[in-house]
């Protein structure tokens, strides 16, 4: 993803910011879901200029995981970037390709982190609150945490926790001898929902298929914004 170069963020936003992201951490509710879901959504935001965002849904038919349906939306970049704070920058244009699906979700999976977060407001978290809807985050990178490295084998599992030994998420060996995920509950899900939930939607890639498909479609809209 794009990481502009930017002077260090003005301290008054960041204070705004942070309250904000505390106001919003009271609303959210770690749940399993009362069912299983029929739908499920991938999303993924990237930065195809540093002043131009490109937010991707794809909608999945669960549990065969066939497309149902993708949208876009492209839009200025009106935050800068400001570790920690990510969710302001990309949230806005995600909630306006969010609004194109003619099918809703029944639960989001976020290119990002859920509650793995320095102040347990990822973007994952963010999203959920925002849309009140069912969310967790899929994470290429640690952003906060402790964690013991997973065995190299696909399947193995290890906890991220915090100083205090509070689950933050769990660590994902998706494939053989690979990077592990780091995934998170956002917002009306759970850790085991979302640990289960990855795991069902890998389909032989490092990249369970909701977000693999999500990046992949930012990337072909992307030759579609140059054309």
């Amino acid at each position: 993803m794009y990481r502009p170069y930017h002077p260090p963020a003005d301290p008054i936003v960041v204070r705004e910011l942070t309250q904000e992201q505390e106001a919003m951490r009271t609303r959210v509710r770690l749940l399993a879901l009362p069912q299983e879901p029929t739908f499920i959504a991938g999303c993924d935001s990237s930065f195809p200029t540093p002043d131009t965002i490109l937010s991707v849904f794809v909608l999945l038919r669960f549990p065969s995981l066939e497309i149902v349906e993708k949208v876009w939306n492209t839009g200025p970049v009106t935050v800068p970037y400001v570790p920690g704070f990510l969710a302001f920058r990309e949230a806005p244009n995600l909630l306006l390709a969010y609004e194109k699906l003619t099918q809703k979700p029944d639960i989001i999976m976020v290119d990002g982190h859920g509650i793995a977060h320095p102040r347990r407001m990822g973007i994952a978290a963010h999203l959920g609150v925002l849309l009140n809807k069912p969310t967790f985050g899929v994470a290429k990178q640690k952003l906060t945490g402790n964690y013991t490295e997973p065995t190299l084998t696909r399947g193995s599992i290890t906890p991220l926790t915090d100083r205090s030994g509070e689950l933050l998420g769990e660590v994902i060996r998706s494939k053989d001898k690979v990077n592990p995920l780091f995934v998170s509950p956002g917002h009306l899900c759970d850790q085991a929902t979302a640990t289960r939930l990855t795991l069902a939607c890998l389909r032989g890639y490092k990249l369970p298929e909701p977000t693999r498909l999500a990046d992949h479609w930012a990337e072909e809209f992307k030759k579609e914004l140059k054309a």
